[in-house]
């Protein structure tokens, strides 16, 4: 997850599927639901749009040193969705296909020195500039399945599967109340806690079912549980 050529791997794998998904859509789907409550298909293609332009501006921070937040306010990113959302299925492929470029172009203008600078996320996080690629392929991954074209959580490589579940897990933890967790395992991977693992109870299964059950997602194979669960903060 921080070897951000490896990740970058990741990214134009999903981007590509996105973009077969995207362009495969008629233009009377634009108006369709997503699988995010209150989202048509056309707020989460521009959503995807203008994530793709806020991670170039972080980019484009740590080539420069000049500080560019993801978002010149924190009501951009709900203002510029919403404007976004209705605007024709042409217009919506086209912009999701050349933000995507901007993106890579911003990407490949870095120096080795450059992905270390650090910036800050639209959370507020400093996190160095080599997390950005992996804030993408998220963005990719999951919204494809959540684009409602027939793609499942079985479908992420498996190493960026297995990625997804220790970053969720982690950032979940650090939400439940104390006591409360449970152990993830994943054959051939390992294990990851989330919260206290000892007080809950175990969720096994292939990376892919870990991080659709972890993400609320859907896929071909269900883990298989034992003991007692948290209830899990929803996430993305």
């Amino acid at each position: 997850m921080r070897d951000p050529k490896r990740v970058l791997g990741w990214v134009e794998d999903g981007q590509c599927r996105l973009q077969q998904a995207v362009d495969a859509l008629s233009a009377d789907e634009v108006t369709a639901p997503s699988a995010l409550p209150g989202w048509t298909r056309g707020h989460l293609l521009t959503h995807l749009a203008r994530n793709a332009d806020a991670l170039v501006n972080l980019l484009t921070w740590a080539r420069t040193g000049i500080p560019t937040p993801m978002y010149t306010s924190p009501d951009q990113r709900v203002t510029d969705i919403e404007a976004g959302a209705g605007r024709p299925m042409a217009e919506q492929q086209a912009d999701v296909r050349e933000s995507a470029a901007r993106f890579w172009k911003a990407a490949e203008a870095l120096s080795d020195d450059a992905w270390s600078a650090t910036v800050v996320s639209g959370q507020g996080r400093e996190i160095p500039a080599s997390e950005v690629p992996w804030l993408r392929a998220r963005e990719v991954w999951i919204h494809l399945v959540d684009l409602r074209v027939g793609v499942g959580m079985d479908t992420l490589p498996t190493d960026l599967a297995w990625a997804l579940v220790r970053d969720v897990a982690g950032w979940m933890s650090a939400r439940l109340d104390p006591g409360i967790g449970a152990e993830l395992r994943a054959e051939g991977h390992g294990t990851v806690a989330l919260g206290t693992p000892s007080a809950g109870g175990t969720v096994m299964g292939p990376p892919a079912a870990l991080a659709a059950w972890l993400t609320g997602r859907s896929g071909t194979e269900e883990p298989h549980v034992t003991g007692e669960l948290p209830s899990l903060p929803r996430w993305l």
